[in-house]
């Protein structure tokens, strides 16, 4: 374990808070790897925000938080800042058996099978939206990839089918999710957003409401409701045969959550992955010849090591409500610990030539838990890890199928914190050569996923 036996809590940067919270707004990854490197792998910062935050990069001290009793680790009070978006029955922001009762409920969409069902819709939407991509000139790709996640948000999780109100969430849920530090003082704040400098956000946020509460009305009067596959099809019937079916207010909740959490991430995702590819182009040769063979292990391994070497979000968060026993130190209730996501993908001694973006590291390897944690971990893992990975797989195969990209030997782009979110700074600037020509199938699923698909129709 890290640090020294005693109470209180571990040493950090001596300079104000009010400073700490607009060096981590600015350069996040940067500044904790520079606390790092002066105090070691366990260290507090203080913001006034969050309070004092004790940030861990030790595995082992990881594993203390992820394996502890979760009436005493509370996830949902950490992230309670986001309520003012979410809402307060959301599955990020309650703990205790609420959270277990809610997250029990919510698993269904995202079992194996109910996936690979999706895979196909993935990469109809993913092959659309790249027959658009122009040819020849650099381009951002983070709003390309963006504008393919939500859709399959739209479509796979909410099941929106209409085309009028379809459009009107095309159109108003980027505005709602791409808040900047400003809208997000009233998202932790929510009594600013009735205050003239963030009533466009209260508006956006009541047009979204007033989307999804329609889609949660067609749906419970859906006679086919069973039979359907999206996720709020799911989430509506969970629970009904012992009393513990979610309100109306309970599923917006979630999906709001599930568009937050599942949307912008794995854009993100995708966006650095290609601005990874790009400048690697022995990786992406092999990233090619595995798209165009069916080959998911190589394509699941670039993935995997995207987030390692670029994860989406840099820490996850855990307000302490007893005194606790954590590297050395006995932490008193109150205290936010923070295992550093940043901190453990970049250590050597997890990960030699920590630096390197080698996807071949990744095939065959056995992950811990607490060593490739992009999705969190413990009983707050995010239920959406698989869906992602799948989601990011698929995507990929339909990229790299359809269309010839450019290398470069420009600078890798730095990384800009968006709200919680970790992205390229210049939005993931690529070049298409030249389109590949496919076959007619959009899918060009692997015999897995078609075998999947086929037993569970």
């Amino acid at each position: 374990m890290s640090g020294t036996s005693g109470a209180g809590l571990p040493p950090g940067p001596p300079i104000p808070s009010m400073v700490q919270l607009m060096l981590m707004a600015r350069w996040w990854p940067q500044f904790v790897a520079a606390c790092r490197r002066r105090y070691g792998n366990v260290f507090t910062l203080r913001n006034t925000m969050m309070g004092p935050m004790v940030y861990l990069g030790d595995p082992d001290d990881i594993k203390t938080v992820f394996a502890g009793d979760p009436r005493i680790f509370h996830a949902g009070e950490a992230n309670s800042m986001l309520a003012g978006l979410l809402g307060d029955s959301s599955v990020l922001v309650i703990d205790g058996d609420a959270h277990r009762e809610r997250r029990r409920l919510m698993m269904a969409p995202f079992h194996r099978d109910a996936v690979a069902r999706q895979a196909e819709t993935m990469a109809e939407i993913a092959a659309q939206n790249i027959a658009g991509w122009p040819v020849g000139r650099p381009f951002a790709v983070a709003p390309k990839t963006s504008e393919i996640t939500l859709e399959v948000i739209l479509r796979t999780v909410i099941g929106a089918s209409d085309p009028a109100r379809l459009a009107a969430l095309r159109e108003v849920m980027p505005r709602l999710l791409n808040v900047g530090l400003w809208q997000s003082l009233a998202i932790a704040k929510p009594k600013l957003l009735g205050r003239r400098p963030w009533r466009r956000l209260q508006e956006c946020m009541a047009e979204a409401d007033r989307l999804l509460y329609d889609e949660i009305a067609e749906r419970r009067a859906d006679p086919d409701l069973a039979s359907r596959t999206d996720a709020l099809a799911m989430l509506i019937q969970a629970g009904a045969d012992d009393d513990t079916a979610m309100s109306d207010k309970q599923l917006r909740d979630q999906l709001i959550t599930l568009l937050v959490a599942g949307h912008d991430t794995t854009a993100t995702g995708l966006a650095w992955a290609l601005e990874r590819l790009t400048r690697h182009p022995d990786v992406l040769a092999k990233a090619v010849a595995a798209a165009d063979s069916g080959d998911d292990e190589y394509l699941d391994a670039v993935a995997k090591e995207t987030l390692r070497v670029r994860p989406v979000v840099p820490d996850v968060g855990r307000i302490i409500k007893e005194p606790v026993e954590i590297a050395g130190y006995r932490l008193p209730a109150g205290v936010m610990v923070v295992p550093s996501i940043t901190l453990v993908h970049s250590s050597a001694a997890v990960y030699p030539r920590s630096e390197d973006f080698d996807p071949d590291r990744m095939l065959g390897a056995s992950l811990s838990p607490t060593t490739w944690l992009p999705f969190g971990g413990g009983n707050r893992r995010c239920l959406g890890a698989g869906f992602a990975m799948v989601e990011m797989r698929v995507v990929l195969r339909e990229i790299l199928r359809r269309v010839e990209l450019a290398t470069t030997t420009d600078p890798d782009e730095k990384m800009r914190l968006k709200h919680v979110i970790l992205t390229p700074r210049r939005g993931a600037q690529i070049t298409v050569r030249a389109r590949r020509p496919v076959d007619g199938d959009f899918g060009a699923q692997t015999s897995d996923e078609r075998n999947l698909a086929h037993r569970n129709h």
